[in-house]
């Protein structure tokens, strides 16, 4: 009777502590994804000095694509239902087209260090298109930090620009929000299959658009391959547009897309980071601020119940 005891009492621990896994695990390869994104803009600024705008993010596509392609052949992956297919054409126009195209075209008059702080309102616009489409109620602090982390990021955004809105932001600010709905969309269909997946099967659908894109684009922009350019390249089509977002849906699906969105708050930080360390760019005093104030949104947002 006692052994009976202590089993039952082991097996109500065991499954007590189990849902915690997941959660750290979860928080993890969010966090991959959002170190994998934060290289995106200063890659995709190596890329521009050797390739054209529209080149670049077609043949990154296709590039991406062939990973993708390979993986899913490799694993078997079964073709999703029709009733999915939907839901992933938002993902590859959000995320494999909109998302890349807008801002390589601002980052050609745009600095890298300014895109990602305009960018950095991407978590607040995925939370609140996430409580439209999926019906998420986060708690009244979670919006108050992240309203408060947004506003931090506007403020510095302000300050860097001198108070006018430029083209490049037209193009960051339209690149919100598509990008917003398909991690939105996608993070959703990551509880129904397997992250990777998700992107992979986005990705392929894009082939019928990218490969005659990119042919036309290398056709009439010209080319110059150095190692920057080469290894932007690489980065946004193999690490931004595939690596870094099968590790990202997944984490969205174990601790959910508001509280996964308010991880990307770190983003424009460690991009402003890399701007500096790999494109020699200056950073004015109002950086570090902004990375306080935006540090402890996430630590709030975090904690707070979404």
């Amino acid at each position: 009777m006692t052994r009976q005891n202590s089993a039952t009492a082991t097996e109500r621990i065991a499954v007590t502590a189990r849902p915690a896994r997941p959660a750290a695990s979860g928080t993890l390869q969010a966090v991959l994804g959002v170190v994998a994104f934060s290289l995106t803009f200063p890659a995709t600024a190596w890329g521009l000095e050797g390739f054209g705008p529209w080149a670049l993010v077609a043949v990154r596509s296709v590039l991406a694509a062939l990973i993708a392609g390979v993986c899913l052949l490799a694993t078997r992956a079964r073709v999703p239902e029709r009733r999915y297919w939907p839901g992933l054409a938002v993902v590859a126009a959000g995320v494999v087209v909109g998302f890349p195209m807008l801002t390589t075209l601002a980052l050609q008059t745009s600095t890298t260090a300014h895109a990602a702080v305009v960018v950095g309102l991407l978590p607040l616009t995925t939370a609140l298109l996430s409580a439209l489409r999926m019906g998420n109620r986060p708690s009244r602090t979670f919006w108050t930090a992240a309203l408060a982390g947004a506003a931090a990021v506007v403020a510095f955004t302000v300050q860097q620009s001198g108070g006018a809105l430029t083209t490049a932001d037209m193009y960051l600010f339209a690149a919100l929000l598509v990008c917003a709905a398909g991690y939105t969309e996608g993070g959703r269909l990551a509880r129904v299959m397997p992250g990777w997946q998700v992107v992979g099967w986005a990705l392929v659908l894009c082939l019928p658009l990218s490969v005659p894109a990119a042919a036309l684009a290398l056709s009439y922009e010209p080319v110059r391959l150095t190692a920057h350019s080469v290894a932007g390249l690489l980065w946004v089509a193999a690490g931004s547009q595939f690596l870094g977002l099968v590790v990202w849906y997944r984490g969205m699906a174990a601790i959910g897309v508001p509280k996964a969105s308010q991880l990307q708050l770190a983003q424009p930080l460690l991009t402003l980071v890399w701007s500096v360390l790999l494109l020699g760019e200056h950073l004015t005093a109002a950086a570090p601020l902004t990375a306080a104030a935006v540090l402890v949104c996430i630590a709030v947002t975090q904690r707070a119940r979404g």
